[in-house]
């Protein structure tokens, strides 16, 4: 009996094994706290600058007003990134894409009609622990956390690829062949509009903020530096993305490589088109891109 049970327990053991080696590894998410080491604030609003060097600030109004609330960052670029906040008192994540230098960060609420009042304003200065950290963390635009449903099937998606060029193909071709445009959601969508990338997922539909929103989140968790960009195609505003690969820096035109050419990554476009051969000529050629903000 000793040897029998000795034996039914290894084959159980090494089943196990095969089991959990099968299952795809479980994303290393990097986190977004507010750490509450250095702080801003005043009666209306803090800023939680703990983790500015990891490329985010966190930020919380502390007032009473019901009327709308608006962050403003404004970087060493100039640009001017305004964001929509809660009034519930919980912290929001903001990115810091200008790098290194001195920020302003804003909170306003609103007084009548489109104007603003300002409530609390405070400098920060960053020093970033790593250039690509703004591009690795979930924020308010594209947001996700280890649980999430995207970050899971991206996992699922990547398992077994041999580098980053096989994981954004794979993310990206599960992308554009599962998720159609909602037409209906573009005519309707209001201002303030924020993704949220596990209902974008399961729908299997979205607008171009949707779609650029979950490729980027999905990116992000599996370590793969992704800038979400928003601009103008033409004179249609309009989001995609942009991609870090080792072996060539940043890529402003990646969708995948055939041996001579780079495709912009805009699964928006190639998804609604089915990738038709007009459409992959119009993304891959940067001149119809104009960025304006970077998340």
């Amino acid at each position: 009996m000793g040897n029998r049970y000795k034996k039914g327990i290894s084959i159980l053991l090494c089943l196990v094994f095969l089991i959990v080696m099968a299952a795809p590894v479980a994303a290393e998410v990097l986190p977004v706290v507010a750490s509450g080491v250095i702080v801003y604030s005043n009666e209306k609003a803090k800023v939680d600058a703990s983790n500015a060097g990891d490329g985010y600030i966190m930020v919380a109004y502390n007032g009473t007003a019901k009327s709308r609330l608006k962050v403003r960052v404004t970087g060493p670029s100039g640009i001017v990134y305004t964001y929509d906040l809660n009034r519930n008192g919980n912290y929001e994540t903001f990115p810091l894409p200008d790098g290194n230098g001195k920020y302003t960060v804003g909170v306003y609420e609103n007084t009548t009609g489109n104007k603003y009042a300002l409530v609390f304003r405070t400098p920060v200065t960053v020093m970033l622990t790593d250039s690509f950290a703004p591009f690795l963390r979930s924020n308010q635009y594209v947001n996700f956390t280890a649980d999430s449903q995207a970050v899971k099937k991206a996992t699922e998606l990547t398992k077994g690829k041999k580098n980053d060029l096989e994981k954004i193909a794979a993310i990206y071709e599960f992308v554009v062949t599962n998720l159609t445009y909602d037409k209906e959601k573009a005519k309707t969508v209001q201002s303030g509009y924020l993704p949220d990338v596990d209902k974008v997922l399961a729908a299997k539909k979205g607008i171009c903020f949707d779609y650029a929103s979950l490729m980027t989140a999905m990116l992000r968790s599996q370590g793969i530096p992704t800038k979400l960009v928003v601009g103008y195609t033409g004179d249609v505003y309009h989001a995609w993305i942009n991609t870090y690969i080792p072996e060539k820096g940043w890529v402003e035109g990646i969708i995948f490589f055939d041996g001579t050419t780079w495709k912009l990554m805009d699964p928006t476009f190639a998804s609604c088109a089915n990738q038709s051969k007009q459409i992959m000529e119009y993304i891959g050629n940067g001149k119809n891109y104009s960025a304006r903000y970077v998340y």
